[in-house]
């Protein structure tokens, strides 16, 4: 099944010696100008964030980048757009944004960072968008390539939203190399010759509707991870393969449509035809051939908990197979694997409590994965960001579950009023995220289980839900045993 090597586009001889401006100063921003300094091109950074100072943003690139590197902070006059051959975005620019608008009046492209590394790959690339489990199933996926790959760790590389940017580590790779990447559907708005050899989508459920407005534009968004893939019969090629979950409407619906390219099923219900299914206890690959169902592993043997990890662990095992890898081979990989920081990540137990830090939940769909994972009453922290999300279908899993919930933020009334609508009354809320934390502590007992699981970003109190994790951690680590 080992998908088709990436056709090489000669990009660096079309983008060597232009200027290109480069919108967003975060990860994003500084490992595409480090890639556009090593194709040759001239970069202009762009941090619209007035409270930024020239010198602190150079200070972030790298030694070698800094004298190359025009560093712009604010906004720039219409006139200063002229003479870019490219725009670079980073995922937190919207495509309606002002500056996004300008460079399309003058005729610029605008690229994602993922389209601009893309180019500049080489290698299989393995492509993964979601709303939920993005960050799992690509670190899972790494780590049993980086076990099984057969050319060896060295050439397998993990980026993108994880942690690591694309655009930094494109130009390391080889003809031998697999890379690894998690997609989020800012970055997938404005990809073009972006070609995955195996991509999956998760699932598609609501968030960022303040970005894009209607859940079909978003769900339109996600399955852009499928631009250009082939089925394999044109020229000799292998096939490319869609890695998709068979319980989730859209993603069913998108595999069931007359595409192109092959698709791996993965279900935590339904038997598919074909992939991979729960079966109560047990992972099974199903065959396409119709031969007999093979027992992969059971899931209560695995440190990841709870029935979305179960659909990560099934993805990955679908992704690694596209690739020539059978899912029996990587059992112990799968089940010794952890937890990625700030999902459903147990921190510690202490005078009896157990925390668990969940603070990737960003959306509602996200926090009752985590909700539902819970064995233990639970103190529940929740709120953050407002993302126009209905929080609904999140507090009706309280009563039952939730001993307390606490609420931070600005969207504390709204889910507030969400879980009296639907029958739970224990609300408190609390001015700040410490105080939140302090009220935990004295609210749990022994027996119970706190909870940060927020279904809203982060924004407005951290610059990033790592940021609001480690927080939790820290507060944790610190308490008695």
């Amino acid at each position: 099944m080992l998908s088709g090597k990436k056709t090489e586009i000669p990009y660096a001889e079309e983008i060597a010696g232009k200027r290109v401006l480069v919108v967003g100063a975060g990860k994003s921003g500084i490992g595409s100008v480090s890639l556009l300094r090593r194709a040759g091109a001239c970069p202009v950074l762009l941090e619209q964030n007035r409270e930024r100072e020239v010198s602190a943003i150079r200070d972030t690139l790298a030694e070698a980048d800094r004298d190359g590197t025009e560093i712009i902070v604010g906004d720039p006059a219409p006139d200063a757009y002229k003479g870019f051959h490219a725009a670079v975005i980073s995922p937190g620019v919207p495509i309606d944004a002002p500056v996004v608008l300008q460079c399309q009046s003058e005729g610029i492209p605008v690229l994602s960072e993922i389209e601009l590394a893309y180019r500049f790959m080489k290698g299989i690339l393995v492509a993964i968008t979601g709303t939920n489990g993005k960050t799992t199933t690509t670190a899972l996926t790494g780590e049993v390539l980086k076990q099984h790959w057969p050319y060896g760790a060295d050439e397998v590389f993990v980026v993108g939203n994880i942690g690591e940017s694309f655009a930094a580590h494109a130009m390391e790779t080889t003809d031998r190399s697999v890379t690894v990447a998690e997609v989020s559907s800012f970055q997938l708005e404005t990809i073009d010759r972006f070609h995955a050899q195996v991509a999956a989508i998760l699932n598609v459920t609501p968030d960022h509707l303040d970005r894009h407005h209607t859940m079909e534009r978003y769900a339109a968004t996600k399955e852009r991870i499928a631009n250009r893939m082939q089925s394999g019969k044109q020229g000799g090629e292998n096939p490319d393969f869609r890695v998709l979950n068979y319980m989730d409407p859209y993603t069913r619906a998108f595999g069931t449509r007359d595409q192109c390219s092959p698709v791996i099923w993965f279900s935590s219900g339904e038997r598919p035809g074909s992939g991979l299914w729960l079966d109560g206890d047990i992972i099974r690959f199903i065959p396409e051939n119709g031969s007999r169902d093979e027992e992969v592993l059971r899931f209560s043997e695995c440190r990841l908990k709870g029935v979305c990890n179960a659909e990560n662990i099934m993805a990955a095992l679908g992704l690694v197979l596209a690739l020539g890898i059978r899912p029996a081979r990587v059992k112990q990989t799968v089940t010794d694997f952890k937890p990625v920081p700030h999902r459903l990540e147990f921190i510690a137990e202490k005078g009896g409590v157990d925390w668990y830090n969940d603070s990737k939940a960003t959306n509602p769909e996200s926090a009752i994965q985590g909700i539902s994972a819970m064995e233990k009453p639970t103190v529940l922290i929740g709120g953050g960001y407002n993302k126009d999300a209905d929080y609904d279908s999140w507090t009706k899993c309280f009563p039952g579950r939730v001993k307390e919930l606490v609420l931070i933020g600005e969207t504390a009334e709204a889910i507030g009023k969400s879980a009296d609508k639907n029958g739970f009354t224990a609300v408190r809320k609390a001015d700040s995220f410490d105080e939140a934390l302090a009220y935990c502590r004295e609210c749990a007992q022994a027996g119970d289980a706190v909870l940060l699981s927020p279904a809203c970003a982060s924004w407005g109190m951290f610059n990033n839900y790592e940021e609001r994790g480690d927080r939790f951690r820290e507060f944790v680590n610190s308490l008695a045993d």
